[in-house]
């Protein structure tokens, strides 16, 4: 058989017109209409491709949009809608999230039912041709009418469809689209029940949140009716250097009335378009049946897809012809490239391993929602780059087309997600069967409508899926069975590996071997379902401290020997207003507030740590690149957002940790000082840090010279610098590759001579009732910093102590035996040390014991602040007068429990 003959034709014969009336059938993204140039910037696929047979038109405009009880809306043009709102898509009723304590007044959390008309003023079909409209995302059921009539229903929130409307239109008559949205909130009894996610910490937006389009294709085309698949589905079944074998398979729907003889003509065009392979084979479709084709081509030494490394794409272009017309056509990308994800070599390119470093993504935008447009998605993928981020993670759903094409155009590997998350029933019960079917339905859409992007290289089928359950549990005083998650993630792997077993699979765990109180005893075992073990792991943010990190990821590769590991999930909050002088100075209120900026970025920097001690380790991924929107989230400075993002939600600014990570991973030079949102210092004496790629880094301030200094692990540290009272120029210089960096910060000091305030066991400040203003612990060796009453999740941590106009300044302490080394000038000076007992025990209050020396003295001994301030919980203050030379060293000892303080005031003696 020659070239154009080398083709497999299997014909399955399935009624085309049962197909099209399965109201539940997702369809596909666009395709691209011609071969792009790998390193070229992305193009807004909001559209399918139209090619000289199939005709596409974007139905952006000219709709009408209401909220709420609109049944009768459906009818057709004698409806009145000229009171509804005018919209353009995309389109989302929601907005949420914002940098303040409070909810902003122009938040819209509804959740329920949206409607929207559009009058489709469209002349009659040409014989032949068939209408179908597309939507590339609705959250999260929709409901399709057409002139009055009830198209068809989709379930799920992130995934394409299309109806076939041919039958329902009026030929040269204004036409009556309907559409209505619904995100009513996951719950037994409402509409959303079956359908996921059932939870999780985002929220889903309502709406036509991506675009909508018309499709008009001959009868006979290229099937748009298969799970939102392109239709065209291209494999690399063997690469080597020298050759690459593709395999493309080609799904046909004829849904005309008679049998039409065809010819399938398939063709790989290089990154200028140039083709470099091709086949063709004759096909007859049968009236009302669907077929398949594959046709096997071949690339001679191939330029392979090297990642961030030379992205290189060619192109797969199918076309359907009859004689020498062209009837439709479809162009994808392809990737010519090999992986694999071993246990302990890791992630693997083209066979040589590498290890993969990357971020989260959540799809919204501040004042956007979900309605995000092409130069967005762009935005996103630019920040990532810039800070050199070589994968990403979907979080925690199916992503628009165009951001997928980005991922492969800047050579990014990703890990695709099932939006399984948090939960699969609303109590310990089984997944209900209609909640598996949904599951199902969106795992095939999911493959269907990404295989063909070769940045994809996981599916993952489910994210923390028992932790719902544990949430619960924990809420009533830990009652309630674990969840019974684990037979649904079994059979939405088995089902991802049936459809693509190309790609491995992945499950990302919460909890299993952590201190966390989630990691429920009995809860089923679930990383051994997948191929690739993904673990959330919040070491230092929600338990544990980060260099704990290493010793749970060797526990979890033992236990799991066969299987590569990869931390899907590690970070902490930060916030842009909130800063601390000293990241150890006190515990962090993971779920409420504050969420000091310094204490992210140091959160960061240990797990990096961590992790670069797993050699075994595949991939990592920060939680999460954007902070995102949440309503279950009241921390930090914000409200209706999880903070743990690296850069601000509108994208407008960069917190310290993005720039960590720019050093780690970038091959730009990089010299950034942190801090520079703590403009306002409340010490005189600071130690300055900056992140760099140089080996050795410069600084002044105010011009002065202050060293040099190494930086180790990319972190440059100078210790101890002193400011003057009032403004200051700090500025930082290095070279890396013969390029010369600066940059510079300016902040504001206290007078050193008018001393010191400082706030124990707490990692911000204060300013009290007199205005006199505490910085946050520093300056300590020692002791444990502890809250007396850590907030939940929505409330700020108060203070129950008495006797005082300031009870929050007793809201922390340090205890045991500790050492404050101020840094205060030479001269003379009253110490004033802010003190109680936190024991409600009697004999525990009774004995403590508290002694301190100052430079060696004894200034206070054998003191008991129950027995002072006349019972626990009770504020007290001892003062001292001390002279200083080269500073003041207090140090702290006891017995009962030791030493405790929960601020110390110096100021110039009287």
């Amino acid at each position: 058989m020659g070239e154009e003959g080398r083709a497999k034709l299997r014909v399955m014969h399935v009624a085309a017109g049962a197909a099209l009336g399965f109201a539940a059938i997702a369809m596909s993204g666009p395709c691209l209409a011609q071969a792009a140039p790998a390193n070229a910037a992305a193009s807004a696929r909001t559209l399918p491709a139209a090619s000289p047979a199939r005709s596409v038109t974007s139905l952006s405009d000219g709709w009408r949009f209401q909220f709420g009880d609109a049944a009768d809306s459906v009818t057709g043009a004698e409806f009145d809608d000229s009171q509804w709102q005018q919209v353009s898509l995309p389109h989302s009723w929601n907005r949420m999230g914002n940098y303040a304590p409070q909810r902003a007044p122009e938040t819209d959390v509804r959740q329920g039912k949206g409607w929207y008309r559009l009058r489709l003023d469209k002349p009659a079909l040409p014989k032949g041709k068939r209408a179908v409209l597309q939507f590339d995302g609705v959250g999260a059921i929709a409901d399709l009418w057409v002139n009055g009539q009830h198209v068809g229903q989709h379930k799920g929130a992130f995934s394409r469809f299309r109806f076939d409307i041919t039958d329902h239109l009026k030929p040269g008559e204004a036409n009556i689209i309907v559409v209505r949205a619904d995100n009513s909130k996951p719950e037994p009894g409402s509409s959303t029940e079956h359908v996921i996610p059932l939870g999780g910490d985002f929220f889903v937006h309502g709406g036509l949140y991506r675009g909508v389009s018309l499709i008009e294709v001959d009868a006979a085309s290229i099937d748009l009716m298969d799970h939102g698949g392109p239709g065209i589905y291209v494999s690399t079944p063997s690469v080597t250097p020298e050759k690459a074998e593709v395999a493309v398979l080609t799904r046909l729907r004829n849904s005309g009335n008679k049998p039409r003889k065809l010819a399938v003509v398939a063709r790989i065009g290089d990154a200028d378009g140039r083709t470099v392979a091709s086949a063709t084979a004759p096909v007859r479709l049968a009236a009302g049946q669907a077929s398949e084709l594959t046709t096997p081509l071949a690339l001679t030494n191939p330029r392979l897809w090297q990642g961030r490394a030379d992205p290189y794409l060619y192109s797969v272009t199918v076309e359907l012809r009859e004689g020498s017309r062209v009837i439709d056509s479809v162009t994808e990308p392809l990737g010519v490239r090999s992986f694999a994800w071993d246990a302990d070599k890791g992630f693997i390119l083209n066979g040589k391993p590498m290890r993969l470093h990357g971020a989260s993504r959540h799809q919204d935008w501040q004042d956007k929602g979900w309605a995000l447009s092409a130069e967005d998605h762009a935005t996103d993928m630019a920040i990532m780059a810039e800070m050199g981020v070589s994968t990403v993670r979907h979080a925690h759903y199916q992503h628009a087309q165009e951001w997928s094409d980005l991922a492969d155009r800047n050579g990014m590997v990703v890990k695709a997600e099932l939006p399984f998350v948090h939960q699969s029933a609303f109590d310990e019960s089984l997944p209900a069967p209609e909640l598996v079917a949904n599951a199902r339905a969106q795992l095939l859409e999911l493959i269907r409508q990404n295989t063909n992007h070769p940045s994809i290289m996981l599916w993952s089928v489910g994210n923390e899926i028992d932790i719902g359950a544990a949430i619960m549990a924990l809420m009533k005083g830990g009652k309630g069975a674990p969840a019974k998650s684990r037979d649904m993630l079994v059979e939405l792997n088995a089902l991802a590996k049936q459809e693509d077993p190309s790609r491995p699979t992945l499950y990302a765990d919460c909890c299993e071997g952590t201190p966390s109180p989630l990691a429920r005893p009995g809860a089923q075992v679930l990383n051994d379902v997948t191929d690739v073990v993904g673990l959330n792991r919040y070491f230092g943010w929600y338990y544990g401290q980060p260099q704990d990190l290493t010793r749970a990821l060797t526990g979890l590769h033992a236990r799991y020997p066969g299987r590569a590991i990869t931390v899907t999930e590690y970070g902490a909050g930060g916030a842009f207003t909130q800063h601390t002088d000293n990241p150890l100075g006190g515990p962090v209120n993971a779920n409420g507030r504050p969420h000091p900026e310094e204490f992210q970025a140091w959160v960061q920097e240990e797990n990096w740590k961590a992790l670069q001690k797993a050699p075994f380790l595949s991939a990592s991924w920060i939680w999460n690149m954007f902070d995102f929107a949440s309503t279950s989230r009241e921390e930090g400075e914000a409200y209706d957002l999880n903070d743990k993002g690296l850069v601000s939600y509108d994208r407008k600014t960069r917190k310290d940790a993005f720039y960590f990570y720019k050093a780690q991973w970038s091959e730009e030079p990089v010299l950034y000082l942190t801090g520079r949102r703590y403009v306002d210092r409340a010490y005189p004496v600071v130690d300055v840090r900056a992140y760099s790629n140089a080996p050795r880094a410069s600084l002044t301030v105010n011009g002065q010279a202050v060293g040099t200094v190494d930086c180790p692990d990319r972190i440059c540290v100078w210790p101890g610098v002193r400011l003057r009272a009032g403004d200051n120029r700090v500025a930082a210089s290095a070279e890396r590759d013969g390029k010369a960096l600066t940059d510079s910060v300016n902040w504001t000091a206290p007078d050193a001579a008018k001393g010191l305030h400082v706030r124990a066991g707490h990692l911000t400040g204060l300013t009290t009732s007199a205005g006199l203003r505490f910085g946050s612990d520093n300056f300590f060796t020692g002791g444990k910093a502890s809250e007396l009453r850590m907030g939940g999740r929505t409330k700020v941590a108060p203070s129950n102590v008495t006797g005082t106009s300031d009870p929050e300044l007793y809201a922390s302490y340090r205890q045991g035996a500790f050492t404050y080394d101020l840094p205060l000038p030479d001269g003379r000076w009253t110490v004033t040390l802010h003190m109680f007992e936190p024991e409600t025990d009697a004999a525990r209050a009774a004995a403590r014991s508290i002694t301190v020396l100052a430079n060696g003295k004894p200034v206070l001994s054998d003191f008991n602040p129950a027995s002072a301030a006349g019972g626990s919980l009770k504020a007290v203050t001892r003062s001292f007068a001390v002279t200083t030379r080269d500073g003041l060293k207090l140090d702290f000892s006891g017995g009962g429990g030791g030493a405790i303080v929960s601020a110390m005031s110096v100021v110039p003696a009287g």
